[in-house]
């Protein structure tokens, strides 16, 4: 397989006339500078290697549009966008998760991504009662990533309390299991039988210190640490959490998660949006990852997370949408210096390939594919092909498409998109999904509740 690139970047600057070539899901050469060969496809643009979602909940996306409404002169936080989510979380089984799965991530790669981590807390039948195969769930979202042509990291959540010291109540009962030790076993049923082969790995997730109990903590990590295996965790999105926290413990969630061994090169920690100073030293020192979500911390009003100070620290960034206010991964990039800019009223915080690395290479890694999210031979075949002549990007100066990419394409501009040396999305359409519109219009609202 053969493909020529106009432009790509590949870490290390933007090259011209960039001939890649790749056998069966690996490339084997990244040579710039050459003339096309006869008949290999014309990459005509930017190629970048394929973006990494690290952070997804695939069921939030039917809360788009939806969760933006209230009554005139009333306002909301996270925690009452929670109760819509809820409603929706209530309403899955398997065949509407996998049909709703399927539309996201083919919505994914039609944004460039080639491979999402699906933070997965959905475990069960609504009051709680397994299915007769306890991962009908997981199994569900991994067929979905295989309907769409895009690999998946499935982080299987551990999530056994409503908050600290508190049950679980009615849809989170849907998320529990029999303490870090049911978890565990289901789990790693779901591990074994997917065997990290082909299109799918499985990690863990805890999925905050107000859902896993203090004592709880370290089995999910030895877990996680005995199959070498990526460990996420939401951390610190609230300023209630981490009041909640330290009451009970006497600690930061931070603080809590070094305490349980649940911090280091592994682990991701998501959106570590309110942290003091010590809990940026402690990330950056164990090589903790950090997964923003821009998208989602200001559709939920969370807050500006110190990204740059966390980098500075020795924490590898990474990038996520999350809830899916939208799903553009340079929205997310983009968004990190925007938002830095705002808090400091400076510029010039990230460079765009430090930002593409975050969307890239990081994402990737943190997600347990290190092979990926690099052109260069040996990786795995994914690139994304990024317009430079849409009404966004039309005027770029080759010289600086990395940041025409990063502060001015959209999700829009995609045009071509290879994964795993397959292509899935030619001229912006995708080419396993007839039509990603009518499939999201059909599962969104076969899954959503009424609007009020």
């Amino acid at each position: 397989m053969q493909w020529h690139a106009e432009y790509a970047w590949s870490g290390d600057g933007i090259a011209a006339d960039v001939l890649i070539e790749a056998e069966g899901d690996r490339f084997t050469a990244v040579t710039p500078g050459v003339p096309a060969p006869p008949g290999a496809p014309r990459l005509k643009g930017l190629t970048l290697p394929g973006l990494a979602n690290a952070h997804s909940h695939a069921f939030h996306r039917a809360l788009r549009g939806r969760a933006q409404s209230a009554a005139p002169g009333t306002r909301g936080d996270f925690w009452t966008w929670r109760e819509r989510m809820y409603q929706v979380a209530d309403r899955l089984d398997p065949d509407s998760y996998r049909a709703l799965a399927t539309a996201v991530y083919a919505e994914m790669a039609l944004a460039g991504v080639s491979c999402v981590g699906e933070f997965h807390y959905l475990h069960h039948r609504p009051g709680g009662a397994p299915y007769d195969d306890p991962n009908a769930m997981g199994e569900a979202l991994i067929a979905a990533a295989a309907d769409a042509g895009i690999r998946i990291t499935l982080l299987d959540a551990c999530y056994l309390t409503g908050g600290i010291g508190r049950p679980l109540q009615g849809p989170q009962l849907r998320f529990g299991d029999d303490g870090a030790a049911g978890w565990a076993r289901r789990a790693g049923a779901l591990h074994d039988r997917t065997g990290g082969t082909g299109h799918a790995r499985v990690g863990a997730a805890i999925h905050s210190v107000r859902a896993v109990p203090r004592d709880q903590i370290r089995a999910v990590a030895e877990w996680a640490g005995e199959r070498g295996a990526p460990l996420h965790v939401h951390l610190s999105e609230q300023p209630a959490e981490n009041e909640a926290c330290l009451e009970a413990y006497g600690t930061t969630p931070a603080g809590l998660l070094a305490e349980g061994g649940a911090l280091g090169p592994r682990t991701v920690a998501v959106h570590a949006t309110h942290l003091t100073p010590g809990d940026v030293s402690l990330l950056g020192s164990t090589t903790t990852g950090v997964c923003m979500c821009p998208t989602t911390e200001r559709d939920l009003a969370d807050g500006i997370g110190p990204a740059r100070d966390l980098a500075r620290a020795g924490s590898p960034i990474s990038l996520g949408s999350d809830q899916h206010a939208v799903i553009d991964l340079f929205e997310e990039a983009r968004a990190v210096e925007l938002n830095e800019r705002l808090r400091t009223r400076e510029r010039g915080h990230w460079t765009a390939g430090e930002l593409l690395a975050a969307a890239t290479r990081h994402g990737h890694a943190g997600l347990g594919w290190p092979e990926a999210g690099r052109l260069e031979p040996g990786a795995l075949a994914d690139l994304v092909t990024v317009a430079l002549d849409s009404v966004r990007t039309a005027g770029t100066d080759p010289a600086l498409a990395a940041e025409a990419a990063v502060f001015a394409a959209t999700a829009a501009d995609v045009r071509t998109v290879v994964v795993s040396g397959r292509e899935i999305v030619r001229d912006g359409r995708h080419l396993l999904v007839e039509s990603v519109p009518s499939a999201l219009h059909t599962a969104v609202t076969a899954v959503s509740p009424a609007a009020r």
